[in-house]
């Protein structure tokens, strides 16, 4: 008789243990296809294109430059473009045995774009855009003719509807009645 009460109870026991290791490996088998069915991240590539012009008194535009790049929605990636130029500024002279010696700063003249926080609100893009146009202004000084660097720094979050031109930071000119402003247009890649 205990012979079978140990019998069966092992039956029992290895039945019991056969159940549970079906029931996890059913349950490993349906969790990749649970994580198929759930929604992907869905990010979303598009091109955007910055104009930076300059306003004329008047409000004409009398100079407009243009710069594109790629980005990408809810990446956390900076998106940067820089272009410009390095022009050499006179700081002194040195003159040693009669023999003068001229010594030079470089200052960076340019377009510098930064963008991140790139999000899709509904039809418009979010993103935070900081924009730096450093560049020299149309007068230069009298006494050392050295020149005058004029620069617009903005940085803030914006909201861009897709497909249209938008401006989304304008500054008047400090050396004229003109203005600058800076346009973006984001359009959907596919």
């Amino acid at each position: 008789m205990r012979k079978i009460t140990l019998i069966s109870c092992l039956l029992l026991f290895t039945v019991y243990l056969g159940q549970n290791a079906f029931a996890q490996e059913a349950s490993t088998q349906q969790s990749p296809k649970a994580q198929s069915t759930a929604p992907a991240p869905t990010n979303h590539f598009y091109r955007l294109d910055f104009t930076v012009e300059e306003i004329g008194a008047d409000g004409k535009p009398i100079n407009s430059r243009a710069y594109s790049t790629i980005v990408v929605t809810d990446s956390h990636e900076v998106m940067s473009i820089r272009t410009g130029s390095r022009i050499p500024i006179v700081v002194g002279n040195l003159g040693t045995n009669g023999k003068e010696d001229t010594q030079f700063q470089y200052q960076d003249l340019g377009v510098n774009f930064d963008v991140h926080e790139l999000r899709e609100i509904g039809k418009q893009l979010s993103l935070n855009l900081s924009a730096v146009l450093t560049g020299i202004a149309g007068t230069s000084d009298s006494v050392f003719h050295q020149p005058i660097i004029r620069q617009n720094r903005w940085q803030s979050y914006v909201l861009i509807p897709t497909g249209r031109p938008t401006v989304v930071f304008s500054s008047d000119s400090l050396d004229s009645k003109g203005s600058t402003r800076v346009l973006v247009t984001a359009t959907p890649l596919q």
